[in-house]
């Protein structure tokens, strides 16, 4: 008799899709080698940010990804009247080209029009942040189909709140190392139960380090954070070899105390794209936890849809046990990769 026929119909659901999810992994992590080697950072978006200091009289940054020595080339247009008060003046920060000036508007900003021309031709988005002088603020998420938008006058906390969810979802679902360490440690935790407690440690410690960074009360340099993220991904599958040698390790045992302190580290990584997008000055506790709720809801998602991929394959198909092992050295091997191609970007 199948042992799994004790148990309630759900529980047999869970149970025998985190039996599978050996394969899932292996089979998306094959899948996902070569793009993911190519590119190891999430995708980053443009951030356009415009602040009124004077009636009519505004400081405007625009911050381009780059690739190598070359930039995104994207503008910002706006539909009114508007004369430039100095000159464009351009530095980069290694990832990203900072562009600065000053512009008078000669007619009200507030319903105007914003293009960030050039976008329709990428594929990565844009958070355009503008701030009156009288407190009000406006934040905008374009895209390449929509890459122009209204500026309001003001701008309602269910805007602020949807915007920044959708960013923390773009984030993950973008954040490659970072999903390969949870489906690392589904290899790693076998029991539903355990998982739970797993991902909830990883979720609470992350959410303590995204808090803390962000609000800069403590913050980290974002090239060793990255480096650490990359060998900390190693350092799970590891475990998943070790695991089914039969030995034990603290992760192995206690997997939710690693996900909490790995979780720490992982959340200054959050913070730093957090911190690129810009933050509304009235609604950062707002912003900030709508990104972590998009984060969240990424995971979630990702969770979710590696089970049910598990599931359905196993109901066509018998898992081998050297599927697990393989998984483990698949992603091993392309987190060792970010960790040398990281360590080397520190120090040149």
């Amino acid at each position: 008799m199948n042992p799994l026929a004790r148990w309630p119909a759900p529980v047999r659901v869970v149970r025998a899709a985190m039996q599978c999810v050996r394969l899932a992994v292996l089979t998306a992590c094959i899948a996902m080698l070569v793009p993911l080697v190519a590119a190891a950072h999430e995708v980053r978006p443009a951030y356009l940010s415009v602040q009124e200091d004077a009636p009519n009289e505004f400081s405007v940054l625009l911050k381009t990804p780059m690739q190598g020595d070359a930039r995104l080339a994207l503008s910002a247009l706006f539909s009114g009247k508007i004369e430039k008060v100095t000159p464009i003046v351009s530095h980069p920060t290694g990832d990203a080209m900072v562009q600065t000036w000053r512009m008078r508007t000669l007619e009200p900003l507030a319903g105007q029009n914003v293009l960030i021309d050039g976008l329709q031709n990428t594929m990565t988005d844009a958070l355009v942040h503008v701030v009156f002088a009288n407190g009000n603020s406006w934040t905008a998420r374009l895209t390449p189909s929509d890459p122009s938008a209204i500026i309001p006058a003001s701008q309602s906390v269910r805007a602020v709140f949807v915007t920044y969810v959708r960013n923390g979802i773009e984030h993950i679902a973008f954040g490659f190392d970072h999903l390969l360490f949870v489906a690392g440690l589904m290899l790693i935790v076998r029991d539903w139960r355990k998982l739970v407690k797993a991902i909830t440690a990883f979720t609470v410690a992350h959410s303590i380090t995204l808090s803390c960074a962000t609000l800069g009360w403590l913050t980290l340099p974002s090239r060793p954070v990255e480096a650490m993220i990359a060998i900390s991904i190693v350092m799970v599958a590891a475990e998943v070899v070790r695991m089914e040698r039969g030995q034990l390790s603290l992760a192995i045992v206690r997997p939710w105390m690693v996900a909490f302190v790995f979780g720490l580290l992982h959340g200054f990584g959050f913070a730093g794209a957090l911190v690129e997008l810009g933050l509304p000055q009235g609604d950062i506790p707002l912003a900030l936890l709508a990104f972590n709720v998009g984060v969240e809801l990424g995971q979630l998602a990702f969770i979710a849809v590696l089970l049910t991929a598990v599931y359905s394959v196993m109901r066509f198909a018998k898992i081998p046990r050297q599927a697990i092992v393989g998984s483990a050295y698949v992603i091993g091997t392309i987190a060792a990769f970010w960790s040398v191609q990281r360590l080397d970007a520190m120090f040149l």
